[in-house]
């Protein structure tokens, strides 16, 4: 049956493409979501690249008819604005004014709905991905339902290291399995290649085999693209970091390897922009990116390095080295779109916290010759809009299960401490 869908704004910044999977249903945006976009459009960064491209597909949609009565969409549906509801059921608050009115706006559409005199009422459902909207509108009578046009739990099913009797295991992307005494990494259908047990990089070495696996993947130059997933102290960032700065250090003397380190975390939301920070860009980020540089002094612990400037002696960190030399940078996400990055080694943190429409316009950046590793805890999502089925890291994971320059790992094993192991336990 037909539905009529009210979509919230964060549906529409979620995914710019959302207004075209709704199959036949009749879509309607209330026109305080229209002004909110109005409001997102300005400036850089992801939330204000949506709000530009919603706004840019209505406006094209709108020269195909009238969006107070309707406008047919080439699914079968149709799409309309609704103006603001003299329903008088709630009143905007100072918090709560944008939410209030598109719940007013469900409200009113839902006691004005025609019914089909074969198959009664036609449902009215809002769709929102603010739990605190749909609770609220439940509450009134309002149908719900949460956006689910990117959910997959796919990433549930893979990311373990394999047994034997299950080397396929169904998919074509990078697999390790542990057999006996020995590690094979499988490529394709049932390509098995052994690989050398516990190699160190930069002073790190695995932990377990699972540490071993993913410091193949990292290492591998024929897997261009790695997820490392797990719970706080399994060793993902520190691998990942460890294994890039091995691959770029000038002692290394291959072409296949690359020129830089770049590693990037998402300031959550990705579309806020550090401006509103005080201090200059480098004090910016320090809030964001100080797990980033906490790991790189477990990698480079080596004695501070001195630098002799006539009298005056200061002392830096053993990773500013790097970073001054231009084999290691570390910025924001939120600068990202527009580039082009070849040959980079490409680590991006915490990526649970991304949107779908985010990890596109990451991996799309990617120049030739660069590997991109994505690390992050399904279980730990920040970001106000996503959970652990939406989130832009278990979308990347469905998208590319498949592909065979690509390789999902589910660490399980807390190699921090003994402590911090009871603590993903037992919390």
């Amino acid at each position: 049956m037909k539905k009529t869908l009210i979509l919230d704004t964060n549906v529409l910044i979620h995914d710019p493409a959302s207004l075209f999977k709704f199959a036949d249903n009749h879509i309607v945006i209330p026109f305080t979501v229209i002004e909110e976009l109005d409001r997102h459009k300005k400036g850089r960064g992801e939330i204000a690249a949506s709000a530009r491209q919603v706004l840019r597909t209505i406006d094209e949609l709108r020269e195909g008819g009238s969006l107070s009565s309707g406008i047919a969409m080439p699914s079968g549906g149709t799409i309309s604005v609704s103006l603001p509801s003299s329903n008088g059921h709630m009143r905007p608050s100072n918090n709560g004014g944008d939410v209030n009115r598109i719940i007013k706006t469900a409200l009113s559409i839902t006691e004005k709905q025609p019914t089909n005199p074969t198959a009664g009422p036609i449902p009215v459902v809002l769709v929102s991905k603010d739990t605190a909207v749909r609770i609220k509108a439940e509450s009134l009578g309002i149908n719900v339902e949460d956006y689910m046009g990117d959910k997959t739990a796919l990433f549930r099913k893979y990311g373990r290291v394999l047994a034997n009797g299950d080397n396929t295991n169904g998919i074509t992307s990078v697999r390790y399995l542990h057999s006996d005494s020995n590690i094979y990494k499988l490529t394709g259908m049932d390509n098995l290649k052994s690989i050398k047990r516990a190699k160190e990089r930069m002073g790190i070495s695995p932990q377990n085999t699972e540490q071993e696996c993913a410091l193949d993947a990292l290492t591998d130059p024929e897997i261009e693209i790695v997820v490392l997933t797990g719970n706080a102290g399994t060793g993902k960032t520190l691998l990942a970091l460890a294994a890039g700065l091995h691959q770029t250090s000038q002692i290394v003397k291959r072409t296949s390897f690359y020129e830089q380190v770049i590693v990037s975390r998402p300031i959550v939301p990705m579309g806020k922009d550090i401006g509103y920070l005080p201090g200059d860009v480098e004090e910016k980020l320090t809030p964001w990116m100080q797990p980033i540089f906490d790991n790189l002094e477990v990698i480079l612990n080596t004695p501070k390095g001195l630098i002799k400037d006539n009298a005056n002696v200061s002392k830096i960190k053993s990773y500013q080295y790097l970073m001054d030399a231009g084999l290691l940078q570390v910025e924001p996400l939120t600068y990202i779109r527009g580039r082009s990055l070849p040959k980079r080694y490409f680590v991006i943190d915490e990526a649970q916290n991304l949107r779908p429409l985010d990890i596109k316009t990451i991996v799309t950046r990617c120049g030739e010759g660069t590997k991109i590793v994505f690390t992050g805890d399904l279980d730990q999502i920040d970001t106000p809009y996503l959970d652990k089925m939406s989130n832009g890291l278990a979308y990347l994971i469905s998208r590319f299960i498949n592909e065979e320059n690509f390789c999902f790992l589910n660490l399980r094993y807390s190699v921090r401490s003994r402590l911090a192991e009871q603590g993903a336990k037992l919390l």
